[in-house]
């Protein structure tokens, strides 16, 4: 994705997401990344936005897609580019609410399908039907890592791509949190990006992306191949 067309991307959830904070009750969106997205400080505001900038490119080099499973798709902010992408994009997460709310602003795509993670799990979706899962800062939070990494895997035809990024949580990532503000100094990370990456390779080959930024690493970007 060309740099400008990015912008205009950026700039459109930007204000989605500013509108949905200002009607939201305190703290109700954060685990969604809506504060960070929303951030006023410019480098942060950058540094989490680049994440998807890189994702996009990285699966743009790939499509098009038949079928992409956005796991934990929180806000939504992945899904207009990824339904541009792909014949049907299905979208899925454990918590609805934040995505319902920016669909008031942006509507999703005719071929986008959600389903609510507890009523119909990974384990109910047919194997072998995913060309792409995009699983960007998701697998921090899951309880059960090997299982859902198992179960991701189990759902890529083959040749099919896991793409997955994440908190490397390291001391210099825990400072930066608990300066960018409340909304980010709880523990709700499970794991960092080294051990989802570990996990993974046991059962996948994975190929760096990218590890934001050199000599400070906070975030890693890496996609999984069947």
């Amino acid at each position: 994705m060309k740099s400008s067309e990015f912008q205009q991307y950026k700039a459109r959830y930007r204000f989605a997401i500013r509108k949905v904070l200002a009607e939201a009750e305190r703290g109700r969106l954060d685990e969604a990344g809506f504060p960070a997205y929303s951030h006023p400080n410019p480098l942060i505001n950058w540094l989490f936005w680049q994440r998807l900038h890189i994702a996009m490119n990285t699966i743009e080099g790939h499509a098009p897609y038949e079928q992409v499973l956005d796991f934990g798709c929180g806000s939504g902010v992945m899904l207009s580019f990824l339904a541009q992408h792909s014949q049907q994009v299905v979208a899925m997460d454990i918590d609805l609410v934040p995505l319902e709310r920016v669909k008031r602003y942006i509507p999703l795509a005719e071929n986008v399908r959600v389903l609510e993670a507890q009523q119909a799990p990974l384990s109910q979706l047919p194997p072998m039907s995913f060309n792409l899962i995009n699983a960007l800062d998701v697998l921090e939070h899951v309880a059960d890592l090997p299982r859902s990494l198992s179960e991701l895997i189990h759902l890529l035809k083959p040749g099919g791509q896991l793409l997955v990024s994440g908190p490397t949580e390291n001391i210099l990532y825990r400072v930066g949190r608990k300066l960018a503000g409340p909304e980010y100094s709880g523990d709700y990370h499970e794991r960092g990006i080294a051990e989802i990456k570990r996990e993974l390779s046991r059962l996948a080959h994975v190929r760096q992306i990218a590890t934001l930024y050199w000599p400070v690493p906070l975030f890693e970007i890496f996609v999984a191949t069947v």
